[in-house]
């Protein structure tokens, strides 16, 4: 029965056939086994031992709360990790690429999955209509498993990438920010309202920089202690330069000087390293049009100077003429 049935396939399919069919034998019991894994239900008693277990060494309320607001609430557990540490660190890494929601974490690894399983029946359904009987072993595997892979790092690389480009954006706004900063204290306003000065005066050339001042103005305005809100904001940016203006504000606060003379000193080293940057930029550029003016100027040259003595000499060696 075996023989007939791998016969069978290869008739079918090619001599690849009865790989290909095992390959569709297990992503469709991956298919038939992914809802009973993300359906699991908790266990009441584990439950019940977690919330003691919390309430007993003082670490407060779970990792997470499902309260059916999100339609990926009940896959938290498999979408999410389960470690405490490693949740925080995706966290932040998600509020530094701008995503302040509580479900980006789950949104992102259930993107991973889909994104990977997508691009993965993409490259199988390739092989199979495109492909034909000429592929290889090896071209069929990296035809399916590099367009998975592919999809699957995919929304890492989208973070990574915005993430970047905001801190970039708040790095460069960051001077002007602090300027206008100082201009607000010397005029007699308090730090709490220079900052929602700033944050609604630098939205429209900065909103991410905007987005954090408005986020630290509101904690203050709830009543968060001001180290702690300077402190997380300068975890959401990543950037140094506000981790360093962060230090000078707590250290101004623990001994009593004052915050416009900090600033001022601040904001212009921040504006003479805003300078330093744009000159290192602009040294840095002959040494990158070099390669483009070597590739796109030497080769016409060369085919204008060369060209019309390698014709004449491909006639000559001709007979004197085509």
């Amino acid at each position: 029965m075996l023989e007939t049935v791998n016969q069978y396939l290869i008739d079918l399919m090619g001599p690849l056939g009865p790989l290909i069919a095992v390959g569709l034998l297990g992503i469709l019991m991956v298919l038939i086994t992914l809802p009973t894994l993300l359906t699991k239900k908790i266990d009441p008693m584990d439950k019940l031992k977690a919330q003691t277990r919390n309430k007993n060494t003082g670490e407060g309320p779970a990792l997470r709360t499902s309260r059916g607001t999100d339609k990926l609430d009940k896959y938290a557990n498999f979408l999410e990790p389960q470690d405490a540490q490693e949740l925080a660190g995706m966290q932040l890494k998600l509020l530094q690429a701008g995503y302040k929601s509580k479900s980006a974490v789950r949104t992102f690894h259930f993107l991973q999955f889909a994104l990977g399983l997508l691009f993965l029946t993409l490259g199988l359904l390739y092989a199979l209509i495109l492909g034909g009987d000429d592929m290889t072993s090896r071209d069929l595997i990296l035809a399916i498993v590099i367009p998975g892979g592919a999809g699957y790092y995919l929304p890492k690389y989208w973070i990574e990438r915005r993430r970047q480009e905001r801190q970039t954006q708040i790095e460069s706004g960051f001077p002007d920010a602090l300027d206008l900063m100082l201009v607000c204290v010397e005029a007699g306003q308090s730090l709490d309202q220079a900052i929602v000065r700033v944050a609604n005066e630098i939205r429209a050339g900065y909103p991410a920089l905007a987005d954090e001042f408005e986020i630290v103005a509101n904690e203050m305005k709830a009543g968060k202690d001001k180290v702690t809100v300077l402190k997380d904001m300068s975890e959401r940016a990543g950037v140094p330069d506000v981790s360093s203006f962060v230090t000078v504000l707590i250290q101004s606060a623990s001994f009593g000087t004052s915050i416009a003379e900090a600033l001022r000193v601040y904001a212009s080293e921040m504006r003479d390293k805003r300078v330093m940057r744009a000159e290192e930029k602009a040294n840095v550029l002959p040494t990158k049009l070099t390669l483009g003016t070597m590739m796109f100027t030497v080769p016409p040259l060369l085919i204008i100077l060369i060209g019309p003595s390698i014709y004449d000499i491909y006639v000559n060696l001709n007979g004197g003429g085509l």
